[in-house]
Formats: C-alpha cells, structure tokens, sequence
C-alpha cells in the first residue's frame, strides 16, 4: 500500500508540471501585448470619435490584459519553491494582483455608467467610420488572441479563464462595430451609450464574479465544491474511524486545496496501524475530492469536545 501511495502522488506531480511547462509563454506575452495595442487604438478611437462605446470596450481589453498578466505571472512564480520567510510559496499573488484588478474595474464600469446617462440625456455626434473601424481592427485582435490561447486553454484553467475573458471580447468588438454601422446608416447616436452600459454590465457581472472568488479564498472560507457532510461521511464510513472533527479546508492559490482535521479512531492501537489509517483517508480524499494538500491528526478519545467545525470565538475572548 505505501509503494502505491508512493507512486501516485509522484505520477500526479508530475503530471501537473508537465501541464505548467506545456502552457506557452510567448503566447501569453503575445496576447497581452496585442491586448495593449488594441486597448490603446480604442481609447485614442474613442477619444477621437466621441463613442463611449469604444472606450468601454478598451477597458474590457485592458482587464483581458490585465487577466493574461495575471495568468502569466502565476505560471512563473508557480515554479518558486516556498522559502523560510514564506513556508506557503508566492500563490496568493495571483489573488491578490486579481482582487486589486476587479476592484478597479468595478470602479471605472460605474463611472462610465454615469457618462452614459448623460450621453442619453445629451446625445453628442459621433464620427461613426472611426468607431466601425477601431471595432473591426478590435475584433481582429482579439480572434488572434483567441487563437493564439486556445491549444494552452486545455491544459491550463489559469490560461482557460484568459481565453475566456477573450473570446468575449471579440464578442463586444462586434457589438461595437455593428453599432457604429447603426449610427452610419440611420443617424440613432443612442446605441453608443446604450452599447456602454451593456458591456459595462458584463465587465462589472464579471469583476463582481472574481472579486467574491478572491474574497473566499482570502478569507480561507470553504472552496466552492467541497461539501464538508460528504467528506465527513466518506471518512467516517472507512474501518477504524470513530469520528472526524475539528476540520478547516481553505484554498492557498486558485487551485491548491489544503485540509486539516483530528481523527478520532476506534481503539487504541500503533503508530504504525494508524499511518496505515491515515493514508486510506488521505487516499479517499485525493480520489473522492481532489484534494492533495492533507494535514491530519490521529488520536483516541484525545478531544474533549468534538464537532465537524470547531468554533474558535471563545477561543479569543
């Protein structure tokens, strides 16, 4: 059993870091750099035009920017071993440089939502050939970018949240360009602000969506998907195992799951039978759950008070 266990977990790392080698690099320099160069073009075009809507769009490149140099830095401070002064490693960079880039986001999403208001109020004139051609340059970018991400999006979910965020994009440089043939065509300057606050709201659904992910994570709250009841019954019901409590499960990065708990076993027995124990439970929580960081603490009758989730308040008074 210990041979097998052995082998498992050294076939797992290693399969996880041929999946970080395998992602490119250059792609994702690329896609960013394309991403500047397009943002730059949308908001000099919009500037230049008077639409509101090509402004809105290069913000919604720039986070596609900002989340490919997230996706990049992430892949390379992966590879950083933990040190003295940081046993847990560089992972909650990624969180945090995602949580501080939302905010942001949020932010501005707001502010244009009042300049659209205002627009619909006072409709102002708009050079419409600039903003169908800056919208179609966008749409072109961003299809490379796409391009350039897809082979990497399956074997990253890092890279896959990118890719996402830009095939979106190119969606918006539709919506953008089609607009600025409306306006062309049939003289209806409302479709710009209209068009502002409809990509505003995707941005800001977006932005809402990762800040309250990087909030869980950074307030090591549960991870989305583990269902503590269904690990609670998976490890009690394994021969041996009286109890499972004092449990805290947290998420370090975007994709390490850490747990710890005490288990509380049927009888007094060796250290040596209860690392068999605790290698079944680190097993059934590897295959069952994905989670591959485990910490636990075996013991007979050890805790006075026992409960799933232990509270702590008390604790601090």
């Amino acid at each position: 059993m210990n041979s097998d266990q052995h082998d498992g977990n050294t076939h797992h790392h290693h399969h996880s870091h041929l999946e970080t080698e395998a992602v490119s690099g250059l792609n994702l320099v690329l896609t960013m750099l394309l991403n500047l160069l397009i943002t730059a073009a949308e908001v000099a075009g919009g500037l230049l035009s008077g639409s509101l809507s090509l402004l809105s769009d290069a913000l919604h490149n720039l986070s596609d920017a900002a989340a490919v140099a997230i996706s990049l830095a992430a892949l390379r401070f992966s590879r950083r071993g933990a040190t003295l002064e940081k046993t847990f490693g560089f992972q909650r960079l990624e969180i945090l440089a995602a949580l501080f880039n939302s905010a942001v986001l949020m932010v501005i999403s707001i502010l244009l939502f009042k300049e659209s208001a205002t627009r619909l109020l006072h409709p102002q004139d708009i050079n419409s050939s600039m903003m169908v051609g800056v919208g179609a340059a966008g749409l072109l970018v961003n299809t490379l970018a796409v391009f350039l991400l897809r082979r990497d999006a399956s074997r990253s979910l890092n890279v896959r949240s990118s890719y996402l965020h830009l095939f979106s994009d190119a969606l918006s440089s539709v919506a953008v360009a089609a607009g600025g043939m409306a306006i062309y065509f049939w003289h209806i300057t409302w479709i710009d602000p209209l068009l502002t606050i409809l990509i505003g709201l995707y941005v800001l659904k977006e932005s809402y969506e990762i800040v309250s992910d990087t909030v869980q994570i950074l307030m090591e709250g549960t991870p989305k998907g583990v269902k503590l009841e269904e690990i609670y019954k998976s490890v009690k019901s394994l021969p041996g195992i009286r109890d499972l409590h004092h449990v805290h499960v947290w998420q370090l990065g975007e994709r390490q799951i850490n747990f710890e708990g005490h288990i509380d076993l049927d009888k007094d027995i060796s250290i040596s039978e209860s690392e068999k124990l605790r290698r079944e439970v680190e097993a059934t929580l590897r295959d069952k759950f994905g989670i591959q960081h485990v910490m636990l603490q075996m013991e007979y009758e050890g805790c006075p008070g026992t409960g799933l989730v232990r509270d702590t308040r008390s604790q601090l008074i």
